[in-house]
């Protein structure tokens, strides 16, 4: 499997998954848009990648910071083959104790940061007449488990990769999912260990995920090996739960 040249933009670079899927994409011929929020953790996840992965200092959340984004790459590259649409944030508030403000903060980031890279993206992708977005999911989405604005967040991706999926195939435009289970990343290493003994009782295979075995399947969906794939959820969960 090869991403020879193809021209990708990943969000929530600067830690975790996205680190990770930066790394693997050039390590498959991809020339990477890193994009986070964070400028020294991107400048840890480019460390080594000279003139193959490019750090996007950029808030998903603010329209006109995509839309310049999305310009630069067209002047650079005059198109954009893969989106990668990772960025989260999340907290361990109950229903009862969300703020307002934590909500509209989760479902910003989570969602409507996804909603205006994609579209964006999408007007680039048209004008060559192909292109492959893959959002992120949880299978939080699936089982209810996690906070409610976390949850819900999640739940609005699988319905905005079913929903664009559809709408942007005559464009040669696929939209697919990734839906991770619990994996090894920064955001879990403050979770208490009888917590997450508990966790990994419930995953079949018996622990966690690793960050690459999530990367793998992205860069799969935005290969040309996927090119008859859109619409998807795929859950790389372990066994945790099943669409």
């Amino acid at each position: 499997m090869k991403l020879n040249n193809k021209i990708s933009v990943v969000t929530g670079a600067g830690q975790g998954m996205g680190r990770t899927m930066v790394q693997h994409f050039v390590e498959l011929g991809s020339i990477v848009y890193a994009v986070d929020v964070n400028a020294e953790a991107l400048d840890e996840t480019i460390q080594g990648l000279a003139g193959k992965a490019h750090a996007v200092v950029c808030d998903i959340t603010n329209e006109a910071a995509v839309t310049e984004l999305m310009a630069t790459i067209e002047k650079e590259h005059g198109r954009l083959d893969i989106l990668v649409n990772n960025a989260g944030i999340g907290s361990v508030d109950s229903f009862l104790e969300t703020t307002l403000e934590t909500w509209q903060r989760v479902i910003n980031v989570n969602l409507t940061g996804a909603f205006l890279c994609s579209r964006e993206a999408a007007k680039l992708m048209t004008k060559a007449g192909r292109g492959s977005i893959i959002n992120f999911s949880s299978t939080g989405a699936l089982t209810g488990e996690g906070p409610s604005h976390y949850v819900a967040s999640k739940s609005g991706m699988v319905g905005l990769t079913r929903s664009t999926a559809r709408e942007l195939a005559p464009s040669g435009i696929r939209v697919n999912s990734v839906v991770p289970g619990a994996t090894d990343t920064p955001m879990m290493q403050g979770i208490p260990k009888e917590w997450m003994d508990a966790m990994i009782q419930g995953i079949p295979l018996g622990r966690l995920g690793q960050t690459i075995e999530v990367a793998r399947v992205a860069a799969f969906l935005g290969s040309d090996e996927a090119s008859f794939i859109t619409g998807q959820n795929i859950a790389v969960n372990g066994g945790m739960a099943f669409y």
